[in-house]
């Protein structure tokens, strides 16, 4: 299907979903992750599957959003009927619907059709006093909220005002359509069969009134698809409320949820700067963003660490700034738009644009024309939804980022949440190169402060290497071997724990723990690990069967490999393995297929073994061709029965060329060095689209072991 090229497997299975089977559907989309790309396709796919287009309604926060995804769907579907708009044109909308002869608003009292229109404060709070209420008592846009705790009698004049003038604010036209189908069953009716198939954007951005109208027009329907991200709920202080994303599944128990973590935006340094900010979370919400995109200039290319710059006066770091700015346009022929200052507040935005105007570097304004190249300034909140090769995320300071909080133990922690998002927000706008700038004295609100470090620069700062402790090779291995069989015995109570009590996310747990286990034993073995071609695993679809081919030098080629894929996987492993304690609970727990190598039946009982998987899930397991470990760090002769059943059960091949690991375990001559070990993924081999497209069964020695041999040898070589 045409639709589905270019989607990886998670954006195809939300585009796929079938409300029919799997009910209301969340996807939390991570920064970067192509969710409006999979809102349209969903829109085209439903129109293709015979839907009728009009039917299905799509709403997100802006009419510039809704116009450009309806832009998307008619460049494919010109015929689309289908109503892409925001909350308040859907509600709107609903107003003025004329059912069984009646328009809408006239069943409201309406003199007239209502007109939106913006009312001043003053204007509102000398309306309150003049009916003797006390001013502040009754929010402008709460005054068709049924729960407002105010004397009936008072609020229905202020109603009726509205009804006879027809001036209605916006928040205005979501209650009152609200109010239309809970009281009239002929407008809910008409509404539910009019729109059978609702889609949302930002879902962790609407807030209780928007709830309720979605939740009205739904009705016990399950064809619900909702797309958020709860790590960019930032809008707390417009009335988002971040708990509907929360409690989406109390609220749909039989909805499903679905992430998408392959960023098509920034580099992996950047996104594992992104990824430790939310390490707390809850299971099912923790995202592991990954870099799914190689973009072609060469910064980007570089996977350059962001950097963290101290400055004593803002003298010093203006100097700082303008000379990287400089430098980096010289250096890398960049345009001045390809950089951004992004900060807290609006009045940090001023102080950054009079300076370098000062130094001479252009400024993008708001009166600038389109075509106007120069530098980015702007709050963390308009930036949303941007992005730049260069960010300079500025004033990384308490008081600044985050900003200021509250005095109550509640409505702290609460601003702190939002704040910390924000600063994700931050960080997930830098494309290539991110610069972290804390100033310690500077002047805010017109006198001269000192600042203290931001709180957010510990999820900046990457965990080092402490310094190795000398001892023999021999204890040093003994040593890390018991660190980390008691890693996995102590995980062992846990996953029962979870099993018994928390099964539903015992199998996420499991996973996220077999990622920790891998990062662990690379620290514990004092290996610092480069991986290269992360973008090549978003050309997988997971949801088949994959195999890994990696060449083989050393038993630390097993975390090197769960760490590169950043997926659960099982291995083929010897049969003597199996008899370990602990070691071979754990590799039965994620799928190791043990056989004995120099049995006359492997194959077959390898074969055997892969179809029982195979009737659970799609079989996923790592193989080393070579079967034993390679002495001298060459490859040594491939065996054939891996590739014959990867051609079997129609998988996906994943070649990964590692370099080092030899040196740094087996090999290894001093316990206090790092050793520097690469894994390079190389591009994924689909046996499918292999036989497809050439119309006939791929012969295993001559067409795919020998091609797949020579491109690693290459790279672990080259």
């Amino acid at each position: 299907m045409s639709l589905l090229k270019g989607l990886n497997s998670e954006q195809r299975e939300a585009v796929l979903h079938s409300h029919e089977s799997s009910g209301p559907l969340l996807i939390l989309a991570g920064a970067g992750s192509g969710k409006t790309s999979v809102l349209t396709k969903r829109i085209l796919y439903r129109i293709e599957q015979g839907v009728d287009s009009s039917k299905i309604l799509a709403l997100t926060f802006t009419a510039k959003a809704a116009a450009e995804m309806d832009e998307r769907v008619k460049e494919l579907a010109p015929d689309s009927k289908a109503l892409l708009c925001t909350f308040h044109s859907l509600a709107l909308r609903i107003l003025k619907m004329k059912i069984c002869g009646v328009e809408n608003w006239k069943r409201l009292g309406f003199a007239k059709v209502p007109l939106p229109k913006e009312q001043s404060n003053f204007e509102w709070q000398d309306s309150l006093m003049e009916l003797d209420l006390k001013a502040g008592s009754v929010d402008r846009e709460n005054l068709f909220c049924p729960e407002i705790k105010v004397k009936k009698e008072k609020l229905e004049k202020l109603r009726a005002s509205v009804f006879k003038s027809a001036a209605v604010v916006f928040e205005d036209l979501i209650w009152l359509s609200i109010h239309l189908l809970s009281e009239f069953e002929e407008v809910c009716d008409y509404c539910r069969n009019f729109w059978n198939e609702i889609l949302i954007d930002e879902y962790q951005d609407i807030n209780p009134s928007q709830y309720r109208l979605v939740r009205a027009v739904l009705g016990e329907s399950k064809n619900l698809f909702a797309v958020g991200d709860d790590d960019q709920a930032i809008y707390g202080f417009r009335g988002a409320d971040i708990g509907n994303i929360l409690r989406f599944k109390k609220d749909f128990p039989n909805c499903k949820v679905l992430k998408l973590e392959w960023n098509y935006r920034s580099t992996a340094n950047i996104l594992e700067t992104a990824n430790r900010i939310f390490t707390d979370k809850p299971l099912i919400f923790r995202k592991n963003l990954r870099a799914g995109a190689l973009r072609p200039y060469h910064l980007f290319k570089e996977n350059r660490k962001p950097e963290i710059w101290v400055s004593q006066t803002p003298e010093e770091e203006i100097l700082k700034l303008v000379y990287e700015i400089r430098f980096l346009r010289d250096e890398y022929s960049m345009k001045w738009s390809d950089f951004a200052l992004l900060s807290r507040y609006n009045r940090q935005c001023d102080y950054y644009e009079l300076v370098l105007k000062e130094y001479g570097i252009p400024i993008i304004e708001e009166n600038s024309p389109p075509d106007f190249d120069g530098v980015h300034i702007e709050t963390i909140h308009s930036s949303k939804g941007l992005q730049y090769p260069v960010v300079f995320y500025c004033g990384l300071a308490e008081g600044l980022s985050p900003g200021e909080l509250p005095d109550g133990f509640r409505e702290k922690k609460k601003q702190l949440g939002e704040e910390k998002r924000l600063f994700y927000v931050g960080v997930t706008r830098a494309e290539a190169h991110l610069v972290f700038l804390y100033c310690k004295q500077r002047y805010f609100r017109g006198k001269l402060k000192n600042f203290k470090e931001s709180r957010f620069l510990k999820y900046c700062r990457e965990k080092k290497f402490k310094k190795g402790i000398r001892m023999p090779v021999l204890v040093f291995k003994i040593f890390a071997v018991i660190k980390i069989m008691g890693y996995m015995l102590w995980c062992i109570p846990n996953y029962f724990f979870r099993r018994i009590f928390k099964n539903s996310t015992a199998d996420i747990w499991l996973q996220e723990k077999s990622l920790l286990w891998s990062k662990f034993c690379l620290r514990s073995l004092r290996i610092d690990l480069a991986i290269s071609g992360q973008q090549n695993l978003a050309k997988v679809d997971w949801s088949r069967s994959v195999v890994v081919i990696a060449n083989h030098n050393s038993f630390a080629d097993i975390p090197v490999i769960l760490a590169s894929v950043q997926k659960m996987f099982g291995f083929l492993a010897k049969a003597e393995l199996g008899r370990i304690p602990i070691l071979s609970y754990w590799m039965k727990k994620i799928g190791c297929v043990f056989i004995k190598r120099e049995a006359t039946n492997a194959g077959r009982k390898l074969k055997n073994r892969m179809s029982e998987i195979s009737a659970e899930r799609p079989p996923q397991i790592v193989v080393f061709p070579e079967g034993t470990r390679s002495k001298t760090g060459e490859m040594g002769t491939w065996k054939s029965g891996a590739f014959r059943i990867a051609v079997d059960f129609k998988a996906i091949i994943l070649p990964i060329v590692i370099n080092g690991t030899a040196s740094a375990w087996e090999k290894r001559t001093n316990s206090r060095t790092v050793q520097k070990v690469t894994s390079q993924i190389l591009q994924p081999f689909d046996v499918v689209q292999w036989e497809t497209e050439n119309g006939k069964r791929i012969d295993v020695k001559a067409e795919l072991i020998d091609k797949l041999r020579e491109l690693m040898a290459s790279s672990l070589n080259g």
